[in-house]
């Protein structure tokens, strides 16, 4: 390798965003890479709730380098809220994960962080934009950052290293056929 480039080497800032699916299928693909490679990684999940998923499941039982916590309280779009939980509660709910994230960027214990859904979390008021600018701008020089959610704002754009876009083509949500174990969680 040109000695030029590896000098350049570093952690980067990652964002998978757009309305397409797989942002967070992305994430959890470059989790298990960077596992695969021996590295420590962090997985923080801000709006996902407490149901069952095979990322979930899989990294819990099967790759003891990913630690993943869903901190979320479910979906803050209106119609896929579950109005049994509060402002308050989902309010309470990005404060810890955003706590936790700020701890395991910060940490020095991770190689990889991923903050799965951050900027829905973002779009929903449930961490401050700026914030999480200041986050990406301090985050150790080695550390890889990795954000995924719709709706990328451009100062998350402009801070990080690589953006892609997911864009829906087709959606089989729109025939009416609902999220599939093992497609969607």
């Amino acid at each position: 390798m040109d000695p030029a480039l590896k000098q350049n080497r570093r952690g980067i800032t990652l964002v998978f965003t757009g309305n397409g699916k797989g942002k967070s299928t992305a994430a959890m693909g470059l989790a298990l890479r960077a596992a695969g490679n021996r590295m420590p990684v962090r997985v923080i999940q801000f709006i996902k709730g407490s149901w069952k998923t095979g990322e979930r499941t899989a990294f819990t039982e099967l790759v003891p380098q990913v630690e993943i916590a869903a901190e979320g309280r479910g979906f803050t779009i209106e119609a896929l809220r579950d109005p049994r939980i509060s402002d308050d509660a989902h309010a309470q709910a990005g404060r810890n994960a955003w706590q936790l994230a700020h701890q395991a960027v910060h940490s020095g214990r991770y190689r990889v962080v991923v903050l799965d859904e951050i900027l829905g979390s973002i779009s929903a008021g449930l961490v401050p934009l700026t914030e999480v600018v200041e986050l990406i701008n301090s985050k150790p020089r080695e550390l890889h950052l990795v954000l995924t959610g719709r709706n990328a704002p451009p100062e998350v754009i402009d801070a990080a290293d690589c953006v892609t876009e997911m864009r829906e083509v087709k959606h089989h949500y729109r025939n009416g056929v609902p999220a599939q174990r093992g497609i969607e969680f």
